[in-house]
């Protein structure tokens, strides 16, 4: 019986606030879409750095005829041309560092092909020949993130013409993905903010209008549990459908912004899968149905005294 009169109660309670339900529904849904992208956004930005730390290398190039006619320019180059016993000695203090996974070895010849390959439409290619390019090492490291003592062990030996480090070329990536996360992250913020206080205001207004049937609950002895529930319970449903909408909202973006869209125009970027997705989806019930329940709970206090 009691069941049924909280039922009741929280049917007459959406009916009576309809439009405001439907708003805090709304509301929810988009706060809790906005927390849940920023959370696969930061899942996003870790999945590609492992990707690319582990892909990552250190590129150490040798002087070549055209960079000692530059002494000015290219000053680790005045003595010439880098001879093969100089790039011995460099790869043997690599290989001796312990930093090292793996040493490829590029000549001119091969960065020329690799050139033509990666850039078959250049209007260099006509003009360019081995001489063009340097004798190179591409250094695979056992952590990427020691790639700084590499820069301090090879830079300045003689022969070397410098030290490029890719993971310099992700970085503006990684930071404009970070700062999409610091936005995603503020504008949820204000979006719970503006939906705690709908809640709020929603549930006062809905107290409100039961003020008389509230008032004789608790002249007959109704405990506070049973006279709050119902608006308790009011709140929780926006909130699951609200988060129901969100994770609605999520799946379609999933699988049509990223799928169907950007792993076909972007297929360098390995874009993460599915499980984060419904992983984050429990968490946004979680967070709605708590933030609902609180903001009503904290609101009955003051609005159901009689």
């Amino acid at each position: 019986m009691r069941a049924q009169f909280v039922m009741s109660e929280i049917g007459i309670g959406l009916r009576r606030n309809l439009t405001m339900t439907i708003a805090v529904i709304v509301s929810v849904a988009l706060s809790l879409a906005l927390a849940g992208a920023a959370l696969l956004l930061r899942d996003q930005v870790s999945n590609m750095r492992g990707y690319w730390d582990s892909r990552v290398e250190v590129s150490v190039f040798f002087c070549n005829k055209t960079d000692a006619s530059h002494p000015a320019v290219n000053t680790n180059c005045a003595s010439g041309a880098a001879t093969q016993a100089q790039m011995d000695s460099v790869h043997a203090q690599l290989d001796k560092s312990g930093l090292v996974d793996q040493i490829y070895t590029e000549t001119p010849d091969q960065a020329l092909t690799a050139f033509k390959k990666q850039s078959p439409d250049s209007p260099l290619i006509p003009s360019l020949t081995a001489d063009s390019f340097e004798n190179s090492l591409r250094v695979k490291l056992k952590d990427p993130q020691q790639y700084q003592m590499i820069t301090g062990l090879v830079s300045g030996q003689p022969g070397v013409l410098k030290v490029q480090d890719q993971s310099e070329v992700l970085k503006p990536l990684f930071k404009l993905l970070n700062g999409a996360q610091v936005v995603a992250l503020v504008v949820m913020g204000i979006m719970l903010a503006v939906t705690m206080l709908l809640i709020v205001n929603t549930v006062r207004v809905s107290a409100f209008s039961r003020k008389r049937e509230t008032g004789i609950m608790r002249l007959v002895g109704a405990s506070n549990y049973y006279v709050q529930m119902p608006f308790i319970a009011e709140a929780a449903f926006a909130a699951v459908v609200g988060a129901v909408l969100a994770s609605a909202m999520l799946a379609v973006g999933k699988y049509f912004l990223i799928d169907q869209f950007l792993k076909q125009q972007i297929q360098l970027i390995n874009f993460i899968g599915w499980g984060p997705v419904f992983q984050v989806m429990p968490l946004m019930l979680i967070l709605g149905v708590g933030m609902s329940s609180i903001a009503a709970f904290l609101t009955l206090r003051k609005y159901l005294k009689v």
